[in-house]
C-alpha cells in the first residue's frame, strides 16, 4: 500500500497529462501535469506531517526536486528537466542505501522493515546492496529510454514502466526474504510451550 501511496504524484501526473493533451495540446498538457506533480508530491508531504507528525528526509528531498526540475520544466517549457529528475531522484536513493552502510549501525533497508521481518545481518546487507543496483539502473533504463522514444512514450514508461520494475523487484525481494525469514524471540517461546 506504502509503494502504490509513493507513487500517488506520479499517477496524478499522468492522468493530468493525458486528460488535458487532447485539448491543450503536448507542451501545454505537459505544464499543467508538471504543476499537478509538483501539487501532489506537496500534498503527499503534508499528508506525512499531519498523520505520522514526522517527514523524512529523503521525502524532503524528493519535494525539493520536484519543485525545482518541475520549476525549470514550467519555465522552459522542456521536459528535459522531469526526465532527469526521475533519473536523479533514484540515484540520490542509491547513494542514500549506500551511505547508511558507512553512516549509522544498520543499511537503510533494515531499519524501513525490521520491524516487519527479521533475518541475518548479512541478508540486510545482500538486500540494501540488491537495492542499490536496482535505483542505478532505474536511472540508467530511465534516460536510455527517454532518449529513444517520444515524450508521449516516456510519460507511459514513467509509470507503468518504472512501476511495474519497481513491483516486480519489490516481488522478487519477498521470494528472497523467504527463503531467510527467521522466527521472531516471541513466537519460538510460544511454539515452545505448546
Amino acid at each position: 500500500m506504502k509503494l502504490l501511496f509513493d507513487f500517488f504524484p506520479v499517477v496524478a501526473f499522468y492522468l493530468t497529462y493525458n486528460l488535458s493533451k487532447p485539448t491543450l495540446g503536448e507542451i501545454s498538457a505537459m505544464i499543467a501535469a508538471t504543476a499537478v506533480l509538483m501539487a501532489a508530491t506537496s500534498g503527499q508531504m503534508l499528508y506525512n506531517w499531519i498523520k505520522h507528525q514526522k517527514v523524512e528526509k529523503l521525502h524532503v528531498l524528493v519535494l525539493a526536486m520536484a519543485l525545482v526540475f518541475g520549476g525549470a520544466t514550467i519555465y522552459f517549457h522542456d521536459p528535459i528537466y522531469l526526465i532527469w529528475k526521475v533519473t536523479l531522484v533514484n540515484w540520490l536513493f542509491a547513494l542514500a542505501f549506500i551511505a547508511s552502510h558507512f553512516i549509522g549501525e544498520k543499511p537503510l533497508i533494515q531499519i524501513m522493515m525490521e520491524h516487519a521481518i527479521q533475518v541475518r545481518a548479512g541478508i540486510w546487507k545482500k538486500l540494501s546492496l540488491l537495492w542499490i543496483g536496482f535505483f542505478i539502473a532505474l536511472g540508467v533504463i530511465n534516460l536510455v529510454v527517454a532518449k529513444h522514444v517520444s515524450f508521449d512514450t516516456w510519460v507511459d514508461f514513467k509509470l507503468f514502466g518504472l512501476m511495474g520494475l519497481t513491483l516486480l523487484f519489490a516481488l522478487g525481494q519477498g521470494f528472497y526474504l523467504a527463503r531467510h525469514l527467521q522466527e521472531s524471540p516471541a513466537s519460538s517461546n510460544t511454539a515452545g510451550k505448546k
